[in-house]
């Protein structure tokens, strides 16, 4: 039986340069090299179809230890809660008030490239403390 070596994780949205780009910001994910033959991205879009233009973007870690991030267009927009989401860890190893103040930290930077805080869930006494947030066009992702 063969073993996975690399997973890819894929985004359905409207826009898929904004949302990449997004993205790009909240990892520290980078834009991978254009194709071969082509100078730009916007170069190699140019080449493509009419309606294939815009239609797929990515973005990669530049130190190539997390998944690459796939996002394509779709006709249809998003309607209900996603089954999967990123967990964003933020607050890796901290507990109480510093874990969520650094939560809160990221949140306030996300919000300012367009991220929406959706709720605050605070420590119990057996789960830490995580933040729900949406993305640009709306996908749910939490800070934990």
């Amino acid at each position: 039986m063969a073993s996975v070596r690399q997973v890819q994780v894929t985004f359905d949205c409207a826009e898929p340069e904004r949302v990449a780009r997004f993205w790009c910001e909240v990892l520290g994910y980078v834009v991978p090299s254009p194709p071969e033959g082509f100078a730009t991205w916007d170069d190699h879009d140019r080449s493509l179809p009419v309606e294939r233009r815009g239609a797929a973007f990515a973005c990669v870690d530049p130190a190539g230890v997390g998944p690459r991030l796939f996002f394509q267009r779709v006709p249809e927009g998003k309607v209900v809660k996603n089954r999967v989401h990123l967990d964003v860890r933020v607050g890796t190893g901290l507990v109480g008030g510093e874990r969520l103040a650094a939560l809160e930290a990221e949140r306030a930077r996300l919000v300012a490239l367009g991220a929406a805080h959706v709720r605050t869930l605070y420590a119990d006494g057996v789960e830490e403390s995580c933040i729900v947030m949406r993305d640009v066009e709306g996908n749910e992702f939490c800070l934990d």
